[in-house]
């Protein structure tokens, strides 16, 4: 003798009477993270959209033939490439160490890593031109610098990549030591065990495990060089054809009144960041 099914919801199995329920849920939270995560990124793509749609292409063109534009943009590239190896040639040393070595201090080491990324961008070039001119027992860095190895700093090249510098480092070394500790030190303990010293383990076995790792700090270090300004502004200030970088070209366009040019210089920089930003994604995929 066979029964009829339930007809009525009520008399559904509890997984069953629940399902429509559940996936009701589902949705309004899944639309809820899409509505909160989604106008962030709606904002970006109109910020973009805004820059490209204001200025025309001969505008842009004219902007980028004019000498100081010019200049400006070969000392970006020169000022954001020494200061992004540099960052690396400091940072990867100190980033394993952080991850690899227990020392006393290490958690005050770790936190004053991460105080230039903190700081408002005006204060740490303040800080960097107080370091160079603050008078000690009538000693000043600047002068002794100057006089010993005839270097010149404040307002001139050397202070955009210390500037730079300052801040690229500590993005360097945060990026260095999660890759550091996502790879395994047993490795390196069997490369010791075998013979080889802690410095041979180091650069035959862990470094180049972490080359991926390397490259993609070294372009987020050139990228966040190439946006800096604040810093730049104060210590090296925005000489024309001596210490102005794209950053500050915008500053000095639209201090003239030049709204176009400073609309071409920026999305010049926008299109070295999103050029940048693919080198990323394409190296994430291939270390996949």
């Amino acid at each position: 003798m066979t029964t009829a099914p339930p007809t009525d919801s009520s008399e559904l199995p509890a997984s069953q009477g629940h399902r429509p329920r559940l996936l009701d849920s589902d949705f309004l939270f899944l639309g809820t993270l899409w509505l909160l995560g989604g106008s962030y990124v709606a904002l970006i793509v109109l910020l973009l959209l805004a820059d490209a749609l204001f200025t025309a292409p001969e505008y842009l063109w004219k902007a980028l033939c004019q000498p100081e534009i010019q200049a400006s943009l070969l000392l970006t590239l020169q000022t954001c490439s020494l200061s992004a190896l540099l960052s690396l040639l400091m940072g990867v040393p100190l980033a394993y160490l952080l991850s690899r070595e227990k020392f006393p201090g290490r958690l005050l080491v770790d936190l004053l890593v991460e105080v230039p990324l903190m700081l408002p961008p005006l204060v740490l070039g303040l800080s960097l031109l107080i370091l160079f001119h603050f008078p000690i027992s009538g000693w000043r860095l600047e002068n002794w610098l100057r006089q010993s190895a005839g270097v010149q700093v404040t307002y001139h090249l050397p202070a955009i990549v210390l500037a730079q510098l300052t801040l690229t480092t500590g993005l360097t070394v945060r990026m260095m030591r999660g890759t550091f500790d996502r790879i395994s030190p047993r490795a390196e303990h069997v490369a010791r065990t075998l013979g080889c010293s802690r410095g041979q383990a180091f650069w035959r076995v862990c470094l180049p495990q972490a080359s991926s790792g390397m490259v993609g700090a070294l372009l987020v270090a050139w990228a966040r060089a190439m946006g800096e300004f604040g810093p730049i502004l104060v210590f090296a200030g925005t000489t024309r054809f001596r210490t102005e970088v794209l950053s500050t070209s915008v500053y000095l366009e639209l201090g003239t009144g030049s709204l176009q040019s400073a609309v071409a210089v920026a999305l010049l920089m926008i299109g070295l960041t999103l050029g940048v930003l693919l080198h990323l994604r394409l190296l994430n995929v291939q270390g996949r």
